[in-house]
């Protein structure tokens, strides 16, 4: 080989190289993703099936238990009701997600978050 072809195929081999370490960073972002969705749907259905057989009466079937239940329209007493969206966000916390601005929607794998927990404590 002569010492130009040399290096135009040292350079297309570079080139691909290159490539592959993108290609290979997109799809380790992608299992990430797949990963943490794996284990937030997980961590969702154990919470489900812990408020089913809570709920759930042991003589109706599971499909009636699942419908849904009406609420009332206001609060029936004169106390300081919080509203039902911090009650999704504290439930959600409590689930293992983050609910700050940071983090939003991420699994919390290192315990409390100081910025969830300042947000709830509002």
């Amino acid at each position: 080989m002569e010492k130009k072809n040399l290096f135009t195929h040292i350079h297309e081999m570079e080139t691909q190289l290159g490539q592959l370490h993108g290609d290979l960073g997109e799809l380790k972002m992608i299992v990430k993703e797949l990963l943490e969705d794996n284990q937030r749907l997980t961590i969702e259905n154990e919470q489900l099936r812990k408020l089913l057989k809570r709920e759930a009466p042991a003589d109706l079937p599971i499909s009636s238990a699942l419908a849904p239940v009406a609420r009332p329209a206001g609060p029936a007493t004169g106390e300081d009701v919080v509203g039902e969206g911090y009650d999704n966000l504290a439930r959600l916390y409590h689930e293992g997600f983050h609910i700050c601005n940071v983090y939003y929607g991420h699994l919390r794998t290192e315990g409390d978050c100081l910025f969830c927990l300042s947000f709830l404590n509002k």
